[in-house]
């Protein structure tokens, strides 16, 4: 028999092309369904049908508490709530609410970077995964580490699956969290959910005292659960101002914050309708890059 090598070698190129097809058709693994490796921070990750794990994230947010300003009140209670859950104190479950922009999300990732080395570790679940809460926590039970889930943006509506569960979670279940896991969730509302004129129509007057109406009393059940709430609130000017110039001094410490940089900084505002630490930090990385070039 006569051995060609040239079709021999199309028909392993031909095996390879059919084979990589169908690796692109079969649906990705799930991540690992428990956290591993040394990461100190994972995202849980839903696949479809197949359920969720856990991603660990390479390169976690280097945001430091001293990069932020203006709102040290809302870090040092944070911070203090954190040091008793790392020591296995009583501590409670955090929401952080307010305007956007104000540092919410950063002081939570500020948090991870400096006590990470005492053992903290976060775990960031969408709004939209949050049904999968009791298979989040499950596998943490036991473990030497402490788990922040963190939760950032939170917006429900009354029927979202997430929202019943978040608050089973927090309270309500008779599986509750273990004792090494705290939910810090973030959001632009208050209550976490759409707050609607009609939903005072229900509010009646008893005694003189105002009651309100059951759909009021849905929404607040679930903000109430969280044991510590951290308000946020727009910047003044000299607070945004404090913030750009901190912002300049860390990314080019020979870059002058003068009349012209504070002019700039103050149209930048404007034009983005907010004066808040993300619009200052960005008009910051604008002003240093044009320096540079």
């Amino acid at each position: 028999m006569i051995f060609n090598t040239d079709r021999l070698h199309r028909i392993l190129d031909r095996a390879d092309e059919l084979m990589g097809r169908i690796e692109q058709a079969l649906p990705p693994q799930p991540p690992p369904s428990t956290p591993k490796g040394e990461a100190v921070a994972w995202r849980w990750r839903r696949i479809g049908q197949r359920g969720g794990g856990f991603q660990p994230v390479r390169h976690p947010a280097t945001v430091r508490m001293d990069d932020l300003h203006g709102i040290d009140d809302q870090k040092a209670e944070l911070d203090r709530n954190t040091r008793q859950f790392l020591r296995g104190l009583p501590s409670n479950n955090a929401l952080l609410w307010g305007a956007r922009g104000t540092g919410k999300s950063s002081v939570v990732k500020a948090l991870l970077r400096a006590y990470a080395d005492d053992g903290l570790r976060l775990i960031q679940v969408d709004a939209t995964d949050l049904v999968d809460l009791p298979d989040i926590v499950e596998p943490l039970i036991d473990r030497k580490e402490r788990f922040i889930v963190f939760a950032d943006d939170l917006a429900f509506d009354a029927d979202d699956a997430g929202y019943r569960a978040l608050k089973a979670i927090l309270e309500g279940s008779v599986a509750g969290a273990p004792d090494n896991v705290v939910v810090y969730a973030t959001s632009n509302r208050r209550h976490l959910m759409p707050e609607f004129m009609e939903d005072n129509r229900d509010t009646r007057a008893v005694d003189g005292e105002i009651h309100p109406g059951e759909a009021i009393e849905e929404k607040v059940s679930l903000s109430e659960r969280f044991g510590l709430w951290l308000s946020f609130h727009p910047f003044r000017q000299d607070d945004y101002l404090e913030i750009v110039a901190a912002w300049l001094q860390r990314l080019d410490g020979d870059l002058a914050f003068d009349d012209a940089a504070r002019e700039a900084a103050l149209q930048w505002a404007l034009a983005r309708g907010s004066r808040s630490g993300r619009v200052a930090r960005q008009f910051a990385l604008d002003w240093a890059g044009r320096a540079r070039v």
